[in-house]
């Protein structure tokens, strides 16, 4: 275990250093941004959607016991800004592009292209690594923004549409409440969860061995970890934001 840990640290300095120091390949960054940005696009927004809905009907049927639902907005606002929205597209990132970077990088350990690099002088952590940990680390926060918008317009839809609320003094509720903390709060978070989703694809692909099974293994074990360090992370930033 403490090896892992060990291993999995190192790497992550090394990719660091990688991201943060030229030479930098632009072509790869692009290609990194689309992949992982633009493309998760869809999946982000309807999660976010289908979960803003549902939680302002939960919140709603729970208001109603105590005839507080006037508060639903706010709470709607306040759960998808701060936690939902980093948490859940950093979840759905993980499902689709950490597996895809192990993959892909696993594959080419595999087939030697890895070790062709290293023989033509061309750094793997510069050219594999550090343009996926540079696109998830800005993409994330950009996709979350979006998660938020589409997860309130979410439970505004349904709040005036199934709940007969006012869509005017729902946004105003909404508005007057979030504060810029909630909002940043949230893109902090997902910057992590970005730089965490990017390590582990790339770290489980550099150690992808055993042909298509380890590929396939590596891919698993990418997307469980991510998961699993993401959750991790979302608690331990909440307990230090709390005390802000």
């Amino acid at each position: 275990m403490a090896a892992s840990v060990g291993r999995v640290a190192l790497f992550a300095l090394n990719g660091c250093r990688a991201a943060l120091t030229p030479r930098w390949f632009g072509a790869q960054i692009a290609r990194a941004f689309g992949t992982i940005g633009f493309l998760s696009l869809p999946v982000v927004g309807l999660t976010a959607y289908f979960t803003g809905a549902a939680l302002a009907l939960n919140i709603y049927s729970g208001g109603d016991r105590f005839s507080a639902e006037s508060v639903m907005p706010q709470i709607v606002a306040l759960g998808i800004a701060r936690e939902l929205g980093p948490v859940l597209a950093a979840l759905m990132l993980a499902g689709r592009v950490a597996a895809a970077i192990a993959s892909e990088i696993g594959a080419m350990r595999a087939t030697e292209q890895v070790d062709a690099m290293v023989t033509l002088s061309t750094d793997p952590m510069r050219y594999l690594v550090a343009p996926r940990l540079i696109a998830a680390v800005v993409s994330l926060p950009l996709l979350t923004v979006v998660a938020d918008v589409i997860g309130i317009a979410g439970g505004c839809e349904v709040a005036v549409r199934l709940l007969g609320m006012n869509a005017a003094i729902y946004v105003a509720n909404t508005t007057a409440f979030l504060n810029p903390w909630d909002v940043e709060s949230g893109l902090i978070k997902a910057a992590v969860f970005g730089f965490i989703v990017a390590l582990m694809g790339c770290y489980h692909g550099m150690s992808a061995a055993g042909g298509a099974r380890g590929v396939g293994r590596a891919a698993t074990q990418a997307v469980v970890t991510s998961a699993i360090l993401i959750l991790a992370a979302d608690f331990l930033l909440t307990s230090l934001f709390s005390r802000l």
